[in-house]
């Protein structure tokens, strides 16, 4: 932790020495710019730097306002006053080298200046003492400014988180009725659909990317997305348990100056959208390279929980504190974050290879259960009812989900299965009995991956839709259908046409136990692969 606390010292004076770095103040005053949350800051004076002490001014009015403070300026004084949000006031004169702030004195690395009628202070003491994140990216010249909370206990080591917004008026409730889902999934790992490697570093690109795609999926109809936060034992937030993801940065647990999380949340609700949280529960990594993952890293930290399953590591589900580790980081997420859904992928166990969990079978099977196939599916309904009763118990109007793979199982194996070929099924193959969760209602919404086309006989799309539509019949369990825009213009059945979308959309409309639609993933009708943008927008649009 020592470490970890110098560490954060050190970027941050190289961030400052960055901006302070000796340069030309005429050519620099051009250059510079700044944004505050994502929002490009105009200003009549641009920020400039004072060559001799290398400290980098800014604006008082501009921060000033963005942060809610009260400002006053006295001119005969030439003293400045402001007022912060936790009540804290700092003072400082034009000319002194000192400030003061709830009447204790602070040394200041430049005066207060007045340029062009507007009074300048600089930018370290600023982010200091009113919560700023400083980020300066020099090959754009650019200062990112983003609002924070520090916690300044004595020792601490917590890495700044942003303020999340109130808490969202819970869907289905009020006098309106909840129109249709209609969402797309977000994915991070591998840096699928946000954010891209070249913003690696750069909240205000990494900002403006996902701001870009929440436009684009509005314009298509969309009014949910559903964010992969954990891709892989990680966190696209500031976490106390795990790792900053390397989906930020390119480096697994190096900061990236802002909570990634808390933004989109923001600029999610700000469009009406809803925002679910997507964790990939029992992935570990990626690959096996160990020497490349934090360390607080699960697979670090507790490396006799994880197997090692095809070139993949994942978290044993038949260890019970491996279990509660999962449930304990997404809790942090539902206490810490206004999200309207917590989202399971199908990432139980891994289907199709071989998994080492024999010591465990023998340790941890206390019920004597007596195969391993039935002691695995039982181990996942403990952990999918306990965290069902974890989320709500912290917040009752949090929905929780799960997308499992689209065939429960074959009817050749069981007779009310689906009538359907299927190489894998969720039951037999990634132990996941969505049926038993479905019937006690330990989930809110399922989301079944239905990724077939309506003419691909081993798996057909309305066959799946039939069954899936008379399993949560009666039940109070939302369908929600996956579909699978990334197969259009591929050789597999039924996909040489934007149309097969269109169809499976109206298909579904026979059904009033199918609630709404997501689409996997939002780069796969952004690119409008066959038209399918322009599809769901004409569709969406009746």
């Amino acid at each position: 932790m020592k470490l970890r606390k110098w560490t954060i010292w050190l970027l941050l004076a190289a961030i400052c020495m960055v901006i302070a770095a000796p340069t030309s103040q005429a050519a620099q005053a051009a250059d510079i710019r700044i944004f505050m949350n994502g929002k490009a800051i105009e200003s009549e004076v641009a920020p400039y730097i004072v060559p001799k002490a290398n400290v980098t001014m800014v604006p008082l009015r501009v921060i000033s306002e963005e942060l809610g403070a009260s400002v006053n300026w006295s001119s005969s004084e030439r003293l400045v006053t402001i007022k912060g949000k936790a009540n804290k006031t700092i003072t400082m004169n034009s000319g002194s080298t000192f400030a003061t702030v709830d009447g204790a004195r602070i040394s200041l690395g430049a005066s207060v200046a007045v340029k062009a009628g507007r009074t300048m202070v600089p930018l370290r003491f600023v982010s200091e003492q009113l919560g700023l994140i400083v980020n300066w990216n020099q090959a754009d010249k650019t200062i990112t400014l983003l609002s924070a909370v520090i916690d300044d206990t004595p020792g601490s080591t917590s890495p700044p988180v942003q303020v999340p917004d109130p808490e969202p008026i819970p869907p289905g409730t009020g006098s309106e009725e909840r129109t249709e889902l209609r969402g797309a999934w977000v994915s991070t790992v591998y840096n699928l659909d946000w954010p891209s490697q070249s913003s690696y570093l750069n909240p205000v690109k990494q900002m403006g990317e996902y701001i870009s795609l929440l436009d684009d999926l509005q314009d298509m109809g969309m009014n949910a997305v559903f964010v992969q936060v954990r891709p892989a034992g990680d966190a696209l937030y500031p976490s106390q348990i795990v790792p900053w993801s390397k989906y930020l940065s390119g480096f697994q647990g190096l900061a990236p100056n802002y909570d990634p999380l808390a933004f989109m949340i923001e600029e999610t609700h700000k469009r009406g959208m809803e925002f679910h949280a997507w964790f990939n529960p029992f992935r570990a990594s990626v690959d096996t390279k160990s020497d490349l993952l934090a360390a607080n890293h699960v697979v670090k930290q507790q490396p006799d929980w994880i197997v090692n399953a095809g070139g993949k590591l994942y978290i044993n589900p038949g260890i019970p504190q491996a279990r509660q580790h999962i449930i304990d980081t997404i809790l942090e997420v539902v206490n810490g974050y206004s999200i309207d859904g917590v989202h399971l992928d199908d990432y139980f166990y891994p289907s199709n290879v071989e998994f080492a969990d024999d010591a465990a079978f023998k340790s941890y099977n206390t019920d004597k259960i007596k195969t391993k196939a039935d002691w695995r599916r039982s181990n996942i309904n403990a952990f999918v009812r306990q965290l069902g009763e974890s989320i709500h118990k912290a917040k009752p109007q949090v929905e929780y989900g799960i997308s499992p793979f689209g065939v429960w199982r074959n009817q050749s194996v069981d007779k009310t299965g689906s009538n359907t070929k299927a190489g894998v099924t969720a039951y037999d193959n990634m132990y996941a009995d969505v049926r038993t969760w479905i019937k006690n209602g330990w989930i809110d919404y399922v989301t079944p991956q239905i990724y077939w086309s309506l003419s691909f006989t081993a798996a057909r799309y309305d066959t799946l839709v039939d069954w899936w539509a008379q399993e949560v019949k009666n039940t109070g369990v939302d369908l929600y259908i996956g579909h699978a825009p990334y197969k259009l213009g591929t050789k597999e059945a039924g996909w040489q046409s934007a149309q097969e979308i269109v169809n499976q959309l109206k298909y579904n409309k026979k059904y009033t136990e199918v609630k709404g639609d997501v689409f996997f993933s939002a780069k796969d009708i952004r690119n409008n692969q066959l038209g399918i943008k322009d599809a769901l927008r004409t569709y969406y649009s009746k």
